[in-house]
């Protein structure tokens, strides 16, 4: 069942609750009126009639000589004999009728239990059926006094004919229900409409939620044009919603491609060194189970080839041995291993990386510039994963520099500190430089001159990246490249893991 239609049925079940109540105690309260001033108007003629008869003004006592009863009379309700209203006086030891005004062969009911409570002092009305008329009989006591002594003790009933009044009660009543009935259709009706028209918006956002669902196109989202009302913050909602999951879909797709390309490239990466390793282990095994014959190596031919080919086995195993470093390096940043962090001196740390790159081989000069800006600046980091950042570009720097030299030095902001890395090397075109922090990717003028994976510039923008860094590059092809490292002097504190391994965590320091 739709939301309308449940909205719809509950406001008609409580209008129509609501105007239920309101008919019965309308006609509750009109019954009740309509009775007590009909009840009204005869208990003041039966108090009337009570004060006639005393001193037996008003009262005419009968005896009859045949069989000695004594009746009586009250000549006054004879000028209410056609005035609408009757009256009835009961003996009430027999229940004989003394007097009435009602037409001839017609009584008001004196039953026993109507006469005992009427003489208990007890004054009450009742509607009875009388004929084809309704009537309000109102029953009291009345006392006849003889010698103004006690005497006589009568029932007095006064009976009115509500006919019209029922029947104007009965015509409210049909009138309240042929209301309620079209105020109840015309509320279904409108509360239907005006629901459907409440809904509408939803419908639409069902339907292109829907065709975002069956479809391929992430990047539609619901267009809502109203007040910022709950359908417009469910739309908003919603967009959002889509947004997000477009994000997260692209940033899938991303991350497939790059492991897609990951893999191809570490596979091939993998695949030379093996293929040097085994293609030499393979002459090796050829040159060593030569049979002595013509023209065969002498053994010092053969250990002079077997150094060299050794001597690849071993550079190739090495290769590998950093490659794998780094896959895993890449593999830790891609699981979202939390480092370990503390507060750093970077003047002492940039003293400690220099002093142990200038035991890096090298042809060109490394310098140290000023790095006194830094003197009592923090950062909040890890150190094995910075100095790990730090060699990767000065490894590079001298990789690809063969003259000239590479500089260290240091920068300070009121907010971050600096740590610029320049060369005379190579240079890259500018064009290069949206790439070259993507894995396996190697500038178009390195390819082929240096050795190397295409992964150090990766890790090491992921390094700066958990430490809350940026980095910004200067390069021209043929003069030299520049890395300007900014590191920010109180980075958040990030939540640590109490399960996480330090040990596990610390890169490989170059000693």
């Amino acid at each position: 069942m739709f939301i309308r239609t449940k909205l719809t049925l509950w406001y008609t079940s409580l209008l129509a609750a609501l105007l239920l109540l309101f008919g019965i105690a309308l006609y509750t309260f009109l019954s009740i009126n309509f009775n007590k001033t009909q009840d009204q108007v005869m208990e003041d003629l039966a108090r009337s009639l009570a004060e006639s008869t005393l001193n037996n003004r008003g009262v005419h006592l009968l005896r009859n000589p045949i069989t000695g009863e004594t009746t009586a009379e009250l000549p006054a309700i004879s000028n209410l004999r056609y005035s609408g209203i009757y009256v009835q006086l009961v003996r009430p030891e027999d229940g004989v009728v003394l007097d009435s005004t009602l037409p001839t062969g017609f009584e008001l009911p004196h039953t026993q239990p109507i006469l005992e409570r009427a003489l208990a002092g007890k004054q009450y009305a009742q509607n009875v059926k009388l004929g084809s008329n309704t009537l309000r009989v109102y029953n009291s006591r009345i006392t006849v006094p003889i010698n103004n002594k006690i005497g006589l003790v009568l029932i007095t009933q006064i009976a009115t004919v509500v006919d019209n009044t029922l029947l104007l009660l009965h015509t409210v009543a049909r009138f309240l229900i042929l209301l309620g009935l079209f105020i109840i259709i015309a509320a279904a009706t409108s509360g239907w409409f005006l629901a459907r028209k409440a809904f509408k918006p939803i419908e639409k956002v069902i339907s292109a939620a829907e065709s975002v669902q069956n479809g391929d196109d992430l990047g539609r989202r619901i267009e809502f044009i109203g007040p910022p009302d709950e359908i417009g913050m469910l739309t908003s909602t919603i967009n959002n919603m889509l947004g997000r999951v477009e994000r997260t879909y692209r940033e899938l797709e991303e991350s497939n491609r790059m492991q897609r390309r990951f893999v191809s490239d570490a596979s091939h990466e993998l695949r030379t060194p093996l293929t040097t390793i085994r293609g030499n282990v393979e002459i090796l095994q050829k040159v060593w189970r030569q049979m002595p014959i013509e023209g065969s190596m002498t053994d010092d031919q053969k250990r002079e080839f077997s150094l060299e080919a050794m001597g690849d086995i071993a550079g190739e195993a090495s290769r590998m041995s950093r490659l794998v470093n780094d896959l895993l390096a890449l593999a830790r940043a891609d699981a979202g291993v939390i480092m370990y962090m503390e507060p750093i001196e970077i003047r002492a740390l940039l003293e400690d990386v220099s002093r142990k790159a200038s035991l890096l081989p090298r042809t060109v000069d490394w310098k140290i510039g000023n790095l006194s800006v830094l003197d009592g600046e923090h950062v909040y980091g890890n150190a094995d994963y910075l100095r790990q950042m730090l060699f990767i570009f000065i490894e590079n720097a001298f990789k690809y520099t063969t003259q000239g030299q590479v500089l260290l030095e240091g920068l300070a902001k009121p907010d971050a500190v600096g740590i610029r890395i320049s060369d005379t090397g190579i240079g890259m075109d500018k064009d290069e430089i949206p790439h070259i922090f993507e894995r396996f990717y190697r500038a178009d003028v390195s390819r082929g001159r240096t050795t190397g994976t295409g992964l150090g510039l990766s890790i090491a923008q992921w390094i700066i990246d958990e430490h809350g860094g940026s980095i910004e590059v200067t390069t021209r092809l043929g003069v030299g490249t520049t890395f300007l490292i900014w590191l920010p002097i109180q980075a958040p504190q990030k939540k640590l893991s109490e399960t996480i391994d330090r040990l596990e965590l610390t890169p490989k320091e170059i000693d």
